[in-house]
């Protein structure tokens, strides 16, 4: 009821718990709703399912998610490791029913917060064709502090591990969740200094340029 009297919205996501914990039948159902809404566009599901237990992306998913386009998935592989056979196989069957699939990882110390495991992650996902989309820094949740970096790991890693060192469609964007919102917290080390006449810039090698500075 609220999104049909709310024009402004124009994307919907469905998320957390999980919506394909839901029957094939009541996903349907919720999906059907929200394409009779003139003013949405498009629709994302949020689910860590293709990941955990690859076998719920059966053939009766598949074709029922193939009626309700345009749609998007975003998975949340965290580590290479859980990139296999069967992961890769349940997102090729997404990706071959229409559905774009993009991936959002969560920075855990030990577990990909190295400049090696970080990058094969996200090198992989682009091997099973899918797009990084975010890395959101581990929130403060009761009981996982264990698993926090500091802040400006993410961006180091992005800086470390990606930039320049493998293609740029496997750079995504490493942001905070906040109660005021998603904040970016990509490196910032390209701008060394400008004046009136020119920027200095520095790249991932540490080599220096220069760029003419156009005024507004």
């Amino acid at each position: 009821r609220y999104l049909k009297v709310s024009p402004e919205i124009r994307d919907v996501l469905l998320t957390g718990g999980d919506p394909f914990a839901f029957s094939t039948g009541k996903l349907d159902r919720l999906l059907s709703e929200l394409d009779r809404i003139e003013h949405i566009e498009i629709k994302r599901i949020g689910s860590r399912i293709p990941v955990t237990m690859p076998q719920r992306i059966d053939g009766d998913l598949c074709r029922m998610l193939a009626k309700h386009h345009p749609l998007y998935v975003n998975v949340q592989f965290n580590h290479p490791k859980e990139i296999t056979e069967k992961t890769a196989r349940a997102v090729f069957d997404l990706l071959s029913c229409g559905v774009n699939v993009g991936n959002q990882a969560v920075l855990l110390k030990g577990i990909n917060d190295d400049v090696e495991t970080f990058r094969k992650l996200h090198q992989k996902l682009l091997a099973i064709r899918i797009r990084p989309y975010y890395v959101f820094y581990c929130e403060p949740a009761p009981g996982i502090d264990h698993f926090r970096t500091p802040i400006e790991k993410g961006a180091e890693l992005i800086r470390d591990a990606l930039r320049g060192h493998t293609t740029g469609l496997a750079q995504p964007m490493y942001v905070i969740a906040t109660n005021i919102g998603k904040i970016p917290l990509m490196p910032d080390y390209y701008i060394v200094d400008k004046n009136e006449k020119e920027y200095k810039l520095r790249n991932y090698q540490g080599l220096y340029t220069t760029w003419p500075n156009i005024e507004e």
